[in-house]
Order: C-alpha cells, then structure tokens, then sequence
C-alpha cells in the first residue's frame, strides 16, 4: 500500500491566514437578491437578528502577550448586508497578531468594522450562551413517516389545521443545508414557536427535510422556513430559530419573528 500524503490528496488545500490586523477580509453579501426571489422587499414581515458565537478570539495585550476570549455578535436582521462566515473567520485570526491596550479597545475596534461590513449596527459582548435544551418544546423527530424528498424546499408540504388554534414550539435537528460557496454541509437545531392554526408535523418535518440538497445561506435559510410558514400555516405570531454547529471556532444563530415577539432566551444546544 503506497502512502497516503497531503499533496494531491482530494482533502483541500492550504489558506494563507492573515498576519496582520485586516479588516479589508470581511466579505459583505447583500442580502437584497435572496429576499426579492422569496417575495420580499423594503419593507420585511420580520424581527430578528444574526447571533454569531466565536470561540477562537485571541490578540494580544499593550506587552505583547497573549488573551483569548469567547464572543457573541450580534447582526441586525434589517442590515442590508450578511457577513459571510469564512471571511469573518479570517477577519478574527486577523487580529491574533494586534495589540490593543484593553479588551474594551479591541470590542470597538470589532464593532465598528463589521457594522462598516453589514451596515448597521453590531454588538459584540464578551462570552458565549450557556448549554441548554429548549423548554416546553417538542420534538418532531420521532415521527414514523417516510420521506423520499430533499430538495428544493418545498413549502406544499406545509399544512395547518385552522379550525384548531393552539400556542407551541416544535423543534427538529434535522434541518440541514449545504454551503453556497463551499458546498460543504450545514447542520442546525431549528425551534419553531408559534399561535395559530396547529401546523401538521409529518408534513413540517417533511419541509424541514426538504433542504437537505438546497444550497444557502443559515440567514438565508432561516428567512425561507419563516416565510413559508407565515403563508402557508397563518399563525398570529412566529418566532424561527436556527442554531448551526460550529464550524471554524464559529457558529450562527439565525433568528426571525413577527413584530413584537420577544427574542428567546440565548443558550446553545448540545451539539454545539
């Protein structure tokens, strides 16, 4: 048997990673194009926001030496631009080699470049969300059904029953999707609360399935189940909840709602 080397081998190829402090990496994706195919325009029947957790955050101090740190970010939904996850990626191991005086320093510094990026305002606090399972919440998954569809997403499948109304968060972990620019996949836990006519969860869990061949962004994605659901199943109020495995020291929670819902408390699933 010959061995096995990394040079011609199909498991991809070396990333020069910055050694310099580099905001120019950020690569801003309009989020305009993705919404106008989904019918919306300026005006969105939408909340939410784009909560990033990093786990790999380091710089280093005034001397010279090393501090690492969890992060969240914080990306309005209303900003006309998405950040696209590899080029952040970059962007914060751009600054592994930067000196900032105080951590408060290097959070302003990371506030204002990536709001320069999406064009609105982004937050960073320090720390990420605790482990924690969705309460009062009920899983699809176990549902004996079969499926043979998994792609396009396919909002026929969607269905409620309107003479019964009823308040309840359903969640599933198979919602997955593949990468637009890498065709890499995408995992996520999706939590689905909701007032309104009881949607149908065989046929939930079918649409769910249904992007397991699309190709998109989390955000993207997201934006698609809410809006399906919104005029498919009309309930009175909506929350989509999209939390991703990590992937590079990053992952992305994706939430949307109709006005005036209360965002869910912040808290990772187990498999992040």
């Amino acid at each position: 048997m010959s061995a096995h080397t990394p040079d011609g081998s199909p498991l991809g190829r070396g990333t020069a990673y910055p050694d310099r402090y580099d905001p120019s990496l950020l690569y801003p994706i309009p989020r305009a194009p993705a919404r106008a195919a989904l019918g919306l325009g300026a005006a969105l029947p939408f909340i939410g926001f784009d909560r990033w957790q990093a786990f790999e955050l380091s710089w280093l101090d005034g001397r010279g030496k090393p501090c690492v740190a969890t992060a969240t970010l914080q990306v309005p939904a209303d900003s006309p631009r998405l950040i696209e996850s590899k080029s952040l990626k970059l962007y914060l191991n751009s600054l592994n080699a930067a000196r900032f005086d105080a951590a408060d320093t290097l959070r302003a510094r990371i506030e204002a470049d990536l709001s320069a990026a999406a064009g609105a305002p982004v937050t960073l606090t320090f720390g990420v969300a605790p482990l924690r399972e969705d309460d009062d919440a009920h899983s699809i998954d176990g549902l004996d059904i079969a499926i043979d569809h998994y792609g396009p997403p396919d909002a026929d499948l969607l269905h409620a029953d309107r003479g019964q109304v009823v308040e309840e968060t359903l969640t599933s972990a198979l919602l997955k999707s593949n990468c637009p620019v890498t065709g890499q996949p995408d995992w996520a836990d999706v939590s689905i609360a909701y007032r309104g006519p009881r949607i149908d969860r065989a046929g939930l869990l079918r649409y769910l399935v249904s992007f397991r061949e699309h190709a998109g962004f989390h955000e993207q994605c997201v934006e698609q189940i809410f809006v399906d659901l919104l005029a498919r199943c009309a309930p009175q109020q909506l929350s989509v909840e999209a939390r991703y495995t990590r992937r590079g020291g990053l992952d992305i929670n994706p939430w949307r709602a109709t006005p005036g819902r209360v965002p869910p408390p912040p808290h990772r699933s187990l498999r992040q």
